[in-house]
């Protein structure tokens, strides 16, 4: 087992001061002011660099203030430009230090191919989610039905999109799969038109009908006169006579006059003596000679 000797520290009054002073500090001073400039420059590239990147993110959001681009895609935008322009500073910064960027470059390759593998479903979100801020198929306070479920649009992230749906649910959607299926956006448009199918027995008077229609849509001034409204046999069914109303109304107001609409086509055709035909079916039961069903009946008398 070896033991370690540790080596007396000199005092001053030990110090050959002859020896430091004639020594050649030249290189050191040298070496002090190469590497003090380097490290000043790259100081310098750094402070400048990221005043000048905050000036031209500043520009980006002036621009996209002008040109009107949503908010939440002009703040992405903006972060990723001061993100990138600030991994170039430093890049530059460090290789005026003389420190190898090569090197430091392609750890930051690998490490962003890493993580875009990791989150390869979490970007499909993201690119999703640009596209719908870039390309607007919808807006915060429209109704729309995508992904399988309809709703009122409350949000647009870079991620998600959160709608409401008329019973005060709250739906989170993936970005992705609303980008990936069929968008319907019911209040792309400020007129709407409502199709109803009111079914009359084949023994109804056709012009009576047609008449009584026509007399609840001019009796209801919510309901548009251009486009005029469509009243017409569509279908000579199994068990009716379908017609097809279909008149125009404010986007807004739709489902109100629909339901408005439905019952007073009822009460106004049965005022009019007018039938409306449903499903019914007769049960006849055959007994054979001898036999009796297996509960007891008995025979209705009319109440006088």
């Amino acid at each position: 087992m070896t033991t370690k000797t540790e080596l007396p520290i000199p005092s001053l009054d030990q110090l050959n001061w002859d020896i430091v002073k004639d020594y050649d500090y030249s290189s050191i001073i040298e070496m002090l002011t190469m590497h003090g400039i380097k490290f000043l420059t790259a100081l310098a590239i750094f402070i400048i660099g990221k005043w000048v990147a905050k000036r031209i993110v500043k520009i980006i959001d002036k621009t996209f203030d002008k040109a009107g681009v949503d908010e939440t895609l002009a703040d992405f935008i903006e972060n990723i430009a001061y993100a990138i322009l600030m991994v170039i500073v430093v890049i530059a910064a460090l290789g005026q230090m003389g420190i190898e960027t090569t090197s430091f470059a392609a750890i930051l390759a690998a490490a962003g191919l890493a993580i875009g593998l990791a989150l390869q479903g979490s970007l499909s979100n993201f690119a999703a989610g640009v596209l719908i801020i870039l390309f607007r198929p919808f807006k915060a306070g429209d109704y729309v039905e995508a992904a399988g479920v309809s709703g009122t649009i409350e949000e647009i992230s870079i991620f998600t999109t959160q709608l409401k749906t008329p019973d005060n649910r709250e739906i989170i959607i993936p970005n992705n799969n609303i980008t990936t299926g069929t968008i319907i956006n019911y209040s792309a448009k400020n007129k709407r038109r409502i199709d109803l199918v009111v079914g009359v027995a084949y023994d109804a008077d056709l012009k009576k009908a047609r008449k009584v229609f026509e007399k609840i849509i001019a009796s209801d001034d919510r309901i548009l006169a251009k486009p005029e409204p469509q009243i017409a046999v569509a279908e000579l069914g199994a068990s009716s006579v379908d017609f097809v109303v279909r008149p125009w109304v404010k986007a807004a107001e739709y489902w109100d006059i629909r339901f408005d609409l439905n019952e007073k086509i009822k009460t106004e055709l049965d005022k009019a003596g007018i039938g409306i035909p449903f499903p019914q079916r007769d049960v006849r039961l055959f007994i054979e000679d001898g036999k009796t069903l297996p509960v007891k009946t008995k025979t209705a008398t009319k109440k006088k």
